[in-house]
């Protein structure tokens, strides 16, 4: 018996801790609205990927809330993303688009990363393999799945403070 029970956690151990869920083509996205996702707007501080992390949020304004979130290692910038979460017909999708710290696109000119929206669970917005987490007003956490170089896959928590 006691062996069942640890093949089974070794079994069950890669969903532990998951917190992000994939879109599933075919399946359309749920009715949300801006207002469902206006606690997200704020000035948010972190630290990720052996730097200081920084996001910031629009309130909810004309079809959208933007963002830009910058990545700061050794007092450089590495990374900027710039993107928002737009009102699509009943529902809303997350687009962004990666730039090196001098400003130069990662995406090609025309080219957005997109993320449909999953699901909304009271304090989360699950999106495509991007999550959002409210903790309390003046925390939130957001999950994403990253590809890596050898094409691997791993979920990345960012934990934000105001």
């Amino acid at each position: 018996m006691k062996w069942i029970l640890i093949l089974l956690l070794f079994a069950y151990a890669p969903s532990f801790g998951q917190n992000t869920i994939s879109f599933s083509n075919g399946k359309p996205s749920p009715k949300a609205s801006l207002s469902d996702v206006s606690w997200i707007a704020g000035h948010w501080k972190g630290e990720a990927f052996g730097g200081i992390t920084e996001e910031i949020w629009s309130p909810p304004l004309g079809d959208s809330m933007m963002f830009v979130f910058k990545l700061v290692v050794d007092d450089k910038v590495a990374i900027y993303e710039l993107g928002h979460i737009r009102q699509e017909g009943e529902t809303l999708i997350l687009q962004l688009r990666h730039f090196n710290g001098n400003l130069t696109a990662w995406e090609e000119k025309e080219k957005t990363v997109d993320f449909k929206l999953v699901k909304l669970d009271g304090n989360r917005v699950y999106f495509d393999d991007f999550t959002f987490e409210k903790i309390n007003d003046s925390e939130i956490n957001i999950y994403v799945v990253i590809e890596q170089e050898n094409g691997s896959k791993e979920e990345v928590k960012f934990n934000y403070k105001k």
